[in-house]
This record gives structure tokens, C-alpha cells and sequence, in this order.
């Protein structure tokens, strides 16, 4: 039961964490557009990249939370729970928000300038 009380209060921050990450992101590009210094892109590339894990955890966590309690040891009954629309939306956003959090770390990140790195 603790499981699902932690999973139901990330997941009602959802809104919250997703609003963070929209910020981070335009905070981001509009360092890359007004071709800001690298440390200081860098560092808003890694903003980014934790409010993007953030709000997928909390997604992750609206999965848990909408299987129900008894989903956390019966395999059965969140399979078939994981069969239903509301669970099955939550999982693609999760899923969604996962691969763009990746493909950012991949793509996104610029690297550090030599000067810091030592």
C-alpha cells in the first residue's frame, strides 16, 4: 500500500512535472536559438533532461497508480488491467515521453567545453 500512496502522489503531479519539462525545453531552445555559450547550454540541456525524467516517472507512476494496489504483486491482474484504455494511454505517454528523454541524452546534449572538463 505505501507502493501505490507514493505512485498516486507522483502521478497527480503529472500536470506539474509536464509543465517543468515544457519550460526546461523552451528554455533550452532558446538558448541554442540566441546561440548561447556551450556551459551554459549544457547546463540547460541537463535541466532538461532531469524535468523529462521526472514527468516520465510520474507517468509511469499514473500506470501503477490507475492498475490499483493489488497490481504490485498479482501479475494476472495488471496484465489484464494494462488491457485497458485509461492504462493503455498512460503506458504510450510513458512510452513517449521515455524515447524523447533518450533520443535528447543522444542528440541533445551538447558536450562539455575541454576547459571544465578537467
Amino acid at each position: 500500500m505505501t507502493q501505490y500512496a507514493a505512485d498516486v502522489a507522483l502521478a497527480a503531479r503529472f500536470s506539474e512535472l509536464l509543465d517543468a519539462a515544457r519550460v526546461a525545453e523552451l528554455r533550452f531552445r532558446r538558448g541554442q536559438a540566441t546561440n548561447a555559450p556551450l556551459p551554459e547550454q549544457h547546463s540547460l540541456a541537463l535541466d532538461l533532461d532531469a524535468a523529462l525524467t521526472a514527468v516520465m516517472r510520474a507517468a509511469y507512476a499514473a500506470e501503477r497508480a490507475e492498475i490499483g494496489p493489488r497490481g504490485y504483486d498479482d501479475r494476472i491482474l495488471r496484465r489484464k488491467a494494462k488491457a485497458t484504455r485509461v492504462v493503455h494511454d498512460w503506458t504510450d505517454e510513458a512510452e513517449r515521453l521515455l524515447t524523447l528523454r533518450e533520443s535528447h541524452r543522444l542528440t541533445g546534449i551538447p558536450p562539455v567545453p575541454r576547459s571544465q572538463a578537467a
